[in-house]
């Protein structure tokens, strides 16, 4: 790959890489290991260089049909296929190609990697694929964490919202038995701890899950964990409706703020799309 990179940028770079020893010393006692690859851990110019190397991945030669997104040292590989036959030996295909790029550069974990079939297909069909990464099998899931989001194989987000109103029930929780143990946090203080600390557990990455809003049951397990820290915030009794507990604690709805960030994503990116 030629980025055109200044001669006297690449020389620098290479000797920062070059000669490098990692040593350990235990009672006095030291052993050291040559290091051939990657950065020293935390230095400025490791995002940069990882960059460097992984645009000529995104760069190869895929089919019409695929897509590859990279965050990271996250990849991840999305196949649209006819059927699922079709799926799995595009998949085949692609994961051939991630080998071939990586074979002289990194060496990608297979067992940490996971492959999921996306499909709302109701009919009898065996819905399993066999992909290989390394001549080894990558191990099929139902759902799958990419990026802090919980993905079902039928896209309902279902385990995303339920994984996001425990974690914040767990939080509140925590705080009520602090409060009593304080003798009464303040609202002030209760209010900081909702916006900074609940609020974006609620509605992280909402634009992408919106859609699961539509359901009632969805919808009120979010409210349920926004309703739990606003009786707190209010001191009030567990009868009382989250709206009148919105209106005493000055908070919005929190269907309002997922529609409101979800329009806000929107927002900002057409606006890009146009100055583009």
């Amino acid at each position: 790959m030629d980025i055109k990179c200044p001669r006297n940028l690449y020389y620098l770079a290479q000797d920062y890489l070059t000669e490098r020893k990692a040593v350990m010393t235990l009672n006095n006692i030291s052993t050291g290991k040559n290091i051939t690859k990657g950065c020293p851990q935390g230095s400025c110019c490791g995002p940069g260089l990882w960059n460097i190397q992984c645009d000529s991945l995104l760069n190869l030669q895929y089919r019409k049909y695929t897509r590859v997104v990279a965050f990271a040292d996250d990849l991840l590989v999305v196949i649209r296929a006819e059927s699922i036959g079709e799926a799995e030996n595009v998949a085949n295909i692609e994961m051939s190609k991630t080998a071939n790029w990586a074979s002289d550069k990194i060496k990608f974990n297979e067992e940490k990697s996971k492959v999921m079939l996306l499909t709302r297909r109701k009919r009898n069909e065996q819905k399993t694929v066999a992909v290989y990464l390394n001549n080894k099998i990558i191990p099929q899931v139902q759902t799958l964490k990419y990026l802090g989001i919980i993905m079902d194989y039928k896209l309902t987000f279902r385990d995303h919202i339920n994984y996001v109103t425990e974690k914040c029930t767990r939080l509140v929780f925590v705080l009520a038995k602090s409060a009593k143990i304080n003798w009464g946090l303040g609202h002030k203080a209760l209010k900081t701890m909702y916006v900074e600390g609940i609020l974006p557990l609620l509605i992280y990455r909402a634009p992408v899950w919106i859609r699961a809003m539509e359901k009632g049951k969805y919808k009120n397990k979010v409210t349920r964990g926004q309703r739990l820290i606003n009786i707190e915030m209010a001191k009030a009794y567990r009868t009382v409706s989250n709206e009148a507990l919105c209106v005493v604690t000055g908070m919005t709805l929190i269907h309002i703020k997922i529609e409101e960030a979800a329009r806000l994503y929107q927002y900002t990116r057409r606006n890009i799309a146009d100055k583009g």
